[in-house]
């Protein structure tokens, strides 16, 4: 009876932990097939880890079986992951060994064969008795017998172990970087863990006879608890493969991942497994109560890693928790699109309550280009239409400027405000009091009578409220140039990341030099085209644009005086001249548009409106397709450049 006793207590032990085990090879088998995919060793761990899984879905199917005809199939399904273990071993020293620069085709071919020899062990086992056949089928060790080609799979199982752990082990020799031996340490001593997995299920198998079932249930219980912390550790290894990614980032990832999946999963197993299987339970059904521990559990999980964060954080990134903090600070303090529009909403309509408006809109003031609506209280149509009016630009003409003037002989009601028909317009600056960023805009009610102007008790809160329009229009404009600078800068953060992730081994090709790359490949040469546009008959974006360190601008410089400014002009009109269709020219034909639209633009420097008028467009649709033209325009640019490299 005690024997019996511990059997139970050692059974329902390894089924707890054969359940994690499950959980946990399959969890990691997602996650290396979600971040590693692309690196050999990502994919030849991903095959040791589902035969892991298949190898323990069985034993937790064994565990849970009621009768002893219903655990012979599972007991067969398992070979498909015990058979097929040792090939992966192979595979994945073999993968491990390969990324040191030593690449051998007889290796290849080697791991070829195995996974030959290991389908032909895999048939075996399933479809016949030859390498195993029923043994002692008593619950809960219910298990196989050896057949007759057994000894065939136990040597083939240790070849390939030995093989295996010499690829490892001359790996980390080759390395020549004290954190590659570091991190190859880890693996190397993690490796037997699929091998540790098996081999409980061998001895149940080569020798059952002289074993107790305690003493066998008590070996795999161990043996789950060693290959748990194995796979962990060796997951941990071999996610750093084929990654580009910080070291901190993919180590919370996996932390997180492993927190809120394989941990999850496996404490809500615990919860099933434990809760009695009786129809009631203090008073209630199971089931209601299971669902009701369940949900409480994740719940409680959710929160606790929450709260958790911060420590764990500081964990991860105990060198660099300053650094973090500040990214997590910018993380919370950033605006975007559908923030800003949310903020200048939550402004107009306040100024609308407080003045009695019954609409107004928020525009910015991008750099060369015409104003763009960020906001709209009321008919959008009305405020883009007047953005669009001769009345506005007019406006905007006499009185933007200085932001203060009168019009039709009557003062403005204050000082910051430009009264143009029916609607006041505000110029909203920098913080500074510097460069307009905006303006801002309210209609008024024409059912009532005229306002006098703002009155005194209004006019703090306008004052405030037209603040955090420019504010928050003036913080868009350096988030902007923030993205901006990061779009630059995250090529080379990658390159640096690509050149820091490649460790160096002894006998390796040695690592190119880190390019910076050309200028037409960085994210903002369109920008760059752009802005030397707009200057080109002077101004500092010519003078002083990127565009300069062409080698299509440096050819130009001989017959441009050696001037480094005309000979970019010079470069940027045959760019332009490229855009010419053949034949007359046609002011409103559509194959003549985007010509005709850079070369009065910027050639002839001619005013928007007059474009507008002389190409039957409205304002908006010619800035739609100056876009367009100056998109094509650096598309030839950088052709034009890569031409000229490739002749070189």
């Amino acid at each position: 009876m005690f024997d019996l006793d511990w059997t139970r207590i050692f059974a329902f032990a390894n089924l707890i932990l054969s359940s994690a085990t499950v959980i946990l090879a399959f969890a990691l088998l997602i996650y290396v097939l979600t971040h590693n995919l692309l690196s050999d060793v990502g994919r030849s761990f991903a095959m040791l880890l589902a035969c892991v899984t298949v190898v323990y879905a069985g034993d937790v199917a064994v565990g849970r079986v009621t009768s002893v005809a219903a655990a012979a199939p599972w007991l067969r399904l398992q070979w498909f992951g015990i058979a097929f273990i040792p090939a992966a071993y192979l595979h994945f020293s073999h993968a491990l060994l390969s990324t040191t620069n030593w690449r051998s085709r007889r290796r290849f071919l080697t791991v070829v064969v195995s996974y030959g020899i290991s389908a032909v062990l895999c048939a075996l086992a399933v479809f016949t008795d030859f390498l195993v056949s029923d043994g002692i089928m008593q619950l809960p060790v219910t298990h196989l017998a050896p057949g007759p080609l057994f000894p065939v799979y136990v040597l083939f199982f240790a070849v390939t172990a030995l093989f295996g752990a010499r690829n490892v082990f001359e790996a980390r020799r080759r390395c020549l970087t004290p954190a590659a031996r570091h991190r190859l340490n880890y693996l190397s001593v993690a490796f037997a863990a699929p091998g540790i997995g098996v081999f409980p299920f061998l001895v149940l198998i080569s020798a059952p006879t002289f074993i107790s079932a305690p003493v066998i249930l008590l070996l795999s219980t161990v043996g789950n608890l060693v290959i748990g912390f194995m796979l962990v550790v060796l997951t941990y290894t071999v996610a750093y493969f084929g990654v580009l990614a910080p070291d901190r980032v993919v180590r919370q990832s996996l932390i997180y991942y492993l927190l809120r999946g394989p941990i999850l999963g496996t404490l809500i197993v615990m919860l099933m497994l434990a809760i009695p299987d009786t129809q009631q339970l203090w008073g209630l059904p199971r089931e209601m109560v299971l669902v009701s521990t369940v949900v409480a559990t994740i719940i409680l999980l959710q929160v606790a890693i929450h709260l958790a964060k911060p420590l764990i954080d500081r964990l991860i990134y105990w060198r660099d928790r300053a650094e973090v903090a500040w990214l997590a600070e910018i993380d919370r303090h950033l605006l975007t699109s559908t923030d800003l529009r949310q903020v200048l909403e939550n402004v107009l309509v306040a100024l609308c309550e407080t003045l009695r408006m019954p609409a107004g809109f928020v525009a910015a003031l991008p750099p060369d280009e015409h104003p763009r609506l960020e906001a709209v209280v009321g008919p959008y149509d009305a405020a883009a239409a007047f953005l669009q009016s001769d009345e506005f630009a007019e406006a905007v003409a006499g009185g933007g400027a200085g932001g203060k003037g009168e019009r039709d002989g009557q003062p403005a009601p204050a000082s910051d405000l430009l009264i143009c028909g029916g609607t006041w317009l505000f110029p909203l600056r920098e913080q500074n009091g510097g460069d307009l960023v905006g303006w801002l805009g309210l209609a008024v009610d024409s059912t009532q009578p005229p306002r006098a102007g703002i009155a005194p008790e209004e006019r703090f809160l306008v004052r405030a409220l037209l603040r955090q329009a420019a504010k928050a229009l003036e913080d868009r404009q350096v988030q902007q140039g923030l993205f901006a600078a990061l779009r630059h800068i995250i090529p080379e953060i990658e390159r640096m990341q690509a050149w820091r992730s490649t460790v160096q081994y002894t006998g390796a090709i040695p690592l190119p030099a880190m390019d910076d790359g050309s200028l037409v490949a960085q994210p903002d040469f369109e920008r760059w085209v752009r802005e030397a546009l707009t200057h080109l008959w002077g101004g500092p974006k010519l003078t002083n644009s990127p565009l300069l360190k062409l080698q299509v601008v440096a050819d130009l410089l001989t017959e441009n005086d050696n001037n480094p400014s005309r000979a970019l002009r010079s470069a940027l009109k045959r760019a332009i001249e490229l855009q010419r269709p053949g034949g007359d020219r046609k002011l409103t034909a559509a194959e003549w548009l985007l010509y005709n639209i850079l070369e009065m633009r910027f050639v002839q420097g001619e005013r928007v409106r007059d474009i507008a008028m002389r190409l039957a467009l409205s304002e908006s649709d010619l800035y739609r397709k100056q876009r367009v033209a100056i998109t094509e325009v650096a598309r030839t640019l950088a052709d034009m450049e890569k031409e000229k490299l490739q002749q070189e």
